[in-house]
């Protein structure tokens, strides 16, 4: 590849069946995300009127209508905010205006690494300027409209700059090493490019809890010591230890509730939002994190870092055999291969077809979330604080009680919430069972052949945005 030179350009896009392909996958993919989101609004207006039984008691009919002005409105706010991201990018793509940018990157030759950071971050300007309105419409008029806000707009430029440069500091490296592999790395430069990705990702697990989500967010050792001690007779029954339990000042951005996992090895910690703390009792909170402590009993998070690394092995390998190809760079207006705007265009042409392959990630989500179900019955021998847990998460997050089958298919992580609770309540042995709890694994076998949106964190904690 003839990366480090100056390339000549022609701004004309070539009309061939690559970009036609790629153009048919992008707007089927635009059009199945607006089909989708018109599918669960319509039935949330058809079937969310009226209270399922289960949440008798816990919904009302003006808590009913709140979570149906939310969903709707969170639903019209996101699909605006992607179809509006991805038309940024077919002008990007379209226009011509690419090589302009990577002349703009690399005027004077300066080589694959410099040249590619300064072409990267000139091609992400935009859309992080465009990004500025939608967040703050999102926070200070959506989130706030429904009761959820409690950031400043102080709080928010804080957050905003400090992403950026958590971004820069960390992000920045990362590319520079890549691109160096890619043009020094040899043909194996895949593999060795695969080995530094994973080992930031295992870097930023262990890091997040102890060095980055401080940086954003107030952690205590939990003040309840009653609590404390609850929690660790609870995981003392699995046989897990964590590193400290923490709570965390969350009320201070909103009022969204949540508790996580987090961390590896060393670092491995429970965070409870004091939102979770102030609005649940203590047997709820016992019960959410025994479904935490599933996922890591039954080994979720490694499970799903072995799967996604070999994932992203094929994709390396993908990029390395398609990376010099001349048409992908001919038909945006370049003359010659450039190992950075490679890297842009090819993930940026596969990333379509990724879109359709959620559904699959989607199931497996769902199966774990079931696991983790049955093993924190197990733990809890009651499924009532679990359901009391998530009827309380559900109208706390105004969390859609009645999604459309399909839209839960191909996004939801959980199972749906009227299939989980009902499937609680009938999970569990009744009285008399000899299913004891002196080995929560071998029991587990026993119940495990019994038949996004909870406010519980997926395998591997799901820490906050703090601009979200």
């Amino acid at each position: 590849m003839e990366s480090a030179a100056q390339p000549q350009f022609n701004p004309m896009i070539q009309l061939n069946l690559l970009l036609f392909s790629f153009l048919g996958v992008f707007l089927l993919r635009s059009a199945a995300q607006v089909l989708l989101d018109r599918l669960n609004i319509a039935h949330l207006r058809k079937h969310g009127g009226s209270i399922p039984e289960v949440f008798q008691g816990t919904v009302d009919q003006e808590k009913l209508q709140k979570i149906s002005a939310y969903t709707v409105d969170s639903a019209r706010f996101g699909i605006l905010t992607t179809l509006t991201d991805q038309a940024l990018l077919l002008v990007l793509l379209l226009s011509g205006v690419l090589p302009w940018i990577q002349s703009l990157a690399n005027p004077f030759g300066l080589g694959v690494v410099t040249g590619g950071l300064l072409f990267f971050a000139l091609l992400s300007l935009p859309g992080f300027i465009l990004d500025i309105p939608f967040s703050l419409y999102g926070n200070f008029v959506i989130e706030a409209r429904h009761g959820f806000n409690t950031k400043t707009l102080r709080v928010w430029v804080v957050d905003l700059l400090k992403g950026l440069l958590l971004s820069a500091l960390l992000g920045a490296p990362l590319l520079a090493l890549l691109l160096f592999l890619i043009q020094s790395g040899g043909p194996l430069w895949w593999l060795w490019a695969w080995a530094l990705v994973g080992l930031f990702e295992l870097l930023i697990l262990w890091l997040y809890p102890v060095l980055l989500a401080p940086l954003f967010n107030k952690f205590e050792p939990l003040a309840n010591q009653d609590l404390v001690r609850k929690i660790a007779d609870l995981l003392g029954k699995a046989d897990l230890k964590a590193k400290g339990v923490f709570q965390m000042d969350a009320s201070r951005r909103s009022r969204h509730t949540n508790a996580y996992f987090t961390g590896l090895g060393k670092s491995k910690r429970i965070v409870l939002y004091d939102t979770l703390l102030t609005s649940h009792t203590e047997e709820e909170i016992l019960a959410v994190l025994a479904h935490e402590a599933g996922h890591w009993k039954k080994w979720h998070v490694p499970k799903q870092v072995i799967i996604l690394e070999a994932l992203s092995l094929l994709g390396f390998y993908g990029v390395a055999k398609i990376l010099d190809v001349p048409l992908i760079y001919q038909t945006f207006g370049f003359s010659q291969p450039v190992a950075y705007v490679g890297l842009f265009l090819v993930t940026t042409l596969f990333s379509p077809l990724l879109y359709f392959a959620e559904p699959l990630g989607a199931v497996f989500s769902r199966r774990f979330e079931r696991e983790a179900d049955d093993y924190a019955l197990l733990l809890t021998r009651d499924p009532a604080p679990m359901v009391k847990a998530l009827k309380r998460l559900a109208s706390d997050n105004l969390s859609n009680l009645t999604p459309h089958p399909l839209y839960a298919w191909f996004y939801y992580s959980h199972p749906p919430l009227l299939e989980r609770i009902r499937r609680l309540q009938e999970s569990l042995p009744g009285p008399g069972s000899t299913e004891f709890l002196s080995n929560p694994a071998g029991a587990f076998s026993a119940a495990e052949h019994r038949k996004r949106a909870d406010g519980i964190s997926p395998p591997g904690g799901n820490p906050p945005n703090p601009n979200h």
